[in-house]
C-alpha cells in the first residue's frame, strides 16, 4: 500500500514539474530549477495528502 501510495505522488510530482518546465518557459520569473523542484514537492505533498484524505 505504502509503495503504491508514493509511486503515485511520485508521478504527480514528475507530471507537475514537467507542467512548471513548460509554464517557466512562457514567464521566467524563477530558475528552471527553482520551478521543477518547487512543483514537484508541491504535487507529490498535495498527492500523499489527498490519498491519506480519500482512504479515511
Amino acid at each position: 500500500m505504502l509503495r503504491a501510495m508514493l509511486m503515485g505522488a511520485c508521478t504527480t510530482g514528475l507530471f507537475c514539474a514537467a507542467f512548471a518546465f513548460v509554464i517557466s518557459q512562457i514567464a521566467p520569473m524563477l530558475t528552471n530549477t527553482q520551478v521543477l523542484a518547487t512543483s514537484f514537492v508541491s504535487g507529490f505533498l498535495g498527492s500523499v495528502v489527498a490519498q491519506l484524505l480519500i482512504k479515511r
